[in-house]
């Protein structure tokens, strides 16, 4: 029988490998706080017209900005109002500015997203929509598409938007992070099933320094063959 002692070590070695393996994932998705996302995600909160308001699609509990309307499908103590991003539940020009950020990839028809998007967005409303190209799988609660350059641009001007500036928001380095720790964690689950979280999170901890060369490599001439993923600045006419 265990002692004490041995039940008291082994659950604080489990509580510090719990809150290690936390950390560490969340560091291995820090893709929306990168500093181009920061850069053009602050410039369309900083043209939000005194009095207007903006939506923020998916949101989870990140709040942006105060005139900003938190929108998901989970309730939680940052979110204003429960809804599907193929059905918002306001009326038609309701917002200056509408966010999406890593959401189009979880919707099952991310046209019909967009086009409710457009809709509640007022005449020469903005859209700001982030997605991933090179990332692994990563259900929330499920997880359906990937979109290149041209993808984004192509469903976006679908919807009905115009004048598309489309932008890297994590370049090659920031995709094979995520395509490295992923492969070394399902290959350690290959021997032993239970390997694959904390092995996650030890890869995203000791591979982290590799995204600190994505600032350079965002810029090259082909970095939209391995790119992390990119953001669209778009236009209600």
């Amino acid at each position: 029988m265990r002692s004490r002692v041995e039940e008291g070590r082994g659950n604080m070695l489990g509580s510090v490998a719990a809150g290690l393996r936390r950390f560490a994932l969340k560091r291995y998705a820090d893709h929306g706080t990168s500093l181009a996302v920061q850069a053009a995600l602050g410039r369309c909160l900083c043209q939000i017209p005194e009095g207007s308001r903006g939506l923020q699609v998916g949101s989870g509990s990140n709040r942006l900005h105060p005139a900003v309307v938190n929108l998901d499908l989970a309730h939680n103590p940052s979110l204003d109002c429960c809804g599907r991003a193929e059905k918002l539940p306001f009326r038609n020009g309701s917002f200056s500015l509408v966010v999406s950020q890593e959401v189009l990839e979880h919707v099952q028809d991310p046209n019909a997203a967009l086009e409710e998007m457009h809709r509640v967005l007022d005449t020469h409303g903005q859209l700001y929509c982030q997605v991933p190209f090179i990332i692994g799988y990563h259900p929330g609660p499920t997880d359906f598409w990937r979109f290149s350059r041209e993808g984004i641009r192509a469903i976006v001007e679908r919807a009905g938007f115009v004048r598309a500036e489309v932008g890297i928001s994590v370049g090659p380095c920031y995709g094979f992070y995520r395509i490295a720790v992923e492969f070394g964690a399902v290959l350690a689950s290959r021997c032993l099933p239970a390997l694959y979280l904390p092995t996650k999170g030890l890869l995203a901890l000791l591979l982290a320094p590799v995204k600190w060369l994505d600032p350079l490599m965002r810029t090259g001439a082909q970095s939209d063959r391995v790119a992390g993923g990119y953001f669209v600045i778009a236009h209600k006419e």
